[in-house]
């Protein structure tokens, strides 16, 4: 990989990397390691700026201008994508030595885009996402045939930059996991799998990769060399028709919360259901010593819930808002709708909705119905929610969502690297 230090402030010493990016409205004048390696950006200002006989190469922006320099002509949309036409005439317009373009990247569309245009020009250049989502081109640099890539110093240039140090250590052969969905604000899956990375010694970097729809993606998992993604709402029945397979659970489920990529043959799992046991235990009651089990909710993650209660020998009845969905989850996992909506006659509840996710909404049952002896999980684990906390305060057993995102995040990793993480290390690193 060949990194190019972009400089948000003045340093006090050069960073390591194989170039630099002088920018104008950073820099008063060049430092003096600013060499053929470097790349001055105009910013706005004027090319006087730049001394006689600089070797580096010159970002004038999207000017024609005729410079003594060697020169980059850059586009920049801080809004989307171009289309792959217009891409390619921008790759193809003006003399300069280099094309470049910065792009807003919003879905997986535009990933792919990217990749097309990147890996079939014939000129030298440098075709970068930015936003989240566009971090994947950064780190990919050699497979895209960029000259170069960008990691910031001191503060980021752009959104979605890594650090030059990252990057640096990173390089082009790292491996990509990450997690789809839509939104993924609340996600601590980065901080939680990049722990048990670094504690396994494996060169990783684990993407938040946020899109509002799935079109192309499985093109750009087998493009971008992405060795695995994480699956959640709302897309873990959507993912299905994307992948080559499914297998395990997955398939009597109908749902995947884990992609795995086998030398580009894209298969689905579910690790969600080993989550869910793994919480329960961890809590100190095994969903195993609960007799009935009442699951409320009636998406993708409801089945994992279903799954883990019935391989427990567990009774399950199932609650919902939309009676439609309630009646095909019942369906296909062969368990009971609930006739009320109580938590009456119950061993342990689990809740599999996003109610409690941001501001708390009624639930379908009175939480006056909790009993002392009830085991009580959440899927919601970015705060304590108006169940949980009614939960402990009737000393019930609660089995809490972290948990089941360190027992499900523990099973992806095996699937993905082949190596069992220490499920510790990643409960720290979200505590």
């Amino acid at each position: 990989m060949r990194v190019c230090a972009s400089y948000g402030s003045v340093p006090d010493a050069p960073a390591d990397a194989d170039m630099h990016e002088i920018r104008l409205d950073v820099f008063d004048t060049l430092p003096e390691y600013a060499d053929e390696n470097s790349v001055v950006t105009l910013a706005g200002k004027d090319i006087s700026a730049v001394p006689a006989g600089f070797k580096g190469l010159v970002d004038i922006g999207e000017s024609d201008a005729e410079i003594p320099f060697r020169k980059i002509r850059s586009v920049h949309d801080f809004e989307k994508t171009p289309s792959e036409a217009a891409l390619r005439e921008i790759m193809a317009h003006g003399d300069q030595e280099l094309s470049k373009c910065a792009c807003r990247v919003n879905t997986f569309s535009d990933l792919h885009t990217i990749h097309k245009v990147a890996t079939t020009t014939e000129r030298r250049h440098l075709i970068l996402g930015m936003g989240e989502l566009g971090t994947v081109t950064r780190i990919r640099q050699e497979l895209l045939g960029n000259y170069f890539s960008f990691g910031y110093v001191g503060r980021k240039t752009a959104e979605g930059q890594l650090s030059a140090e990252e990057m640096m250590a990173l390089g082009d052969d790292c491996r990509l996991v990450g997690i789809i969905g839509h939104p993924l604000g609340h996600s601590m899956s980065p901080q939680m799998q990049g722990a048990a990375m670094r504690d396994k010694g494996i060169n990783g970097l684990y993407l938040r990769m946020d899109s509002p729809d799935l079109e192309h993606v499985e093109d750009v998992i087998r493009e971008y060399d992405i060795t695995g993604l994480n699956v959640t709402i709302p897309y873990k029945q959507d993912i299905i028709p994307h992948l080559d397979s499914v297998e395990g659970p997955a398939e009597r489920m109908g749902a995947v919360n884990t992609i795995i990529n086998r030398n580009g043959t894209l298969v689905g799992t579910n690790t969600d259901y080993a989550g869910v046991l793994h919480a329960f235990e961890r809590a100190g009651r095994k969903l195993s010593e609960c007799s009935r089990v009442l699951v409320f909710g009636s998406g993708g993650a409801s089945r994992s819930a279903i799954y883990a209660a019935q391989e427990s020998g567990c009774d399950v009845r199932v609650l919902g808002r939309t009676p439609e969905k309630v009646a095909a989850v019942c369906r296909d996992m062969g368990c009971e709708i609930a006739p009320e909506a109580t938590l009456r006659g119950y061993d342990a509840v689990i809740n599999c909705t996003s109610i409690g996710m941001n501001e708390d909404s009624p639930y379908m049952f009175d939480l006056a119905d909790l009993d002392k002896d009830m085991a009580v999980m959440d899927m919601v684990y970015n705060r304590r929610t108006q169940l949980v906390q009614a939960a402990m305060d009737r000393g019930c057993v609660v089995a809490s969502g972290r948990d089941m995102l360190v027992g499900q995040g523990a099973m992806s990793f095996e699937k993905w690297f082949g190596v069992r993480p220490d499920t510790e290390v990643m409960r720290k690193a979200i505590e």
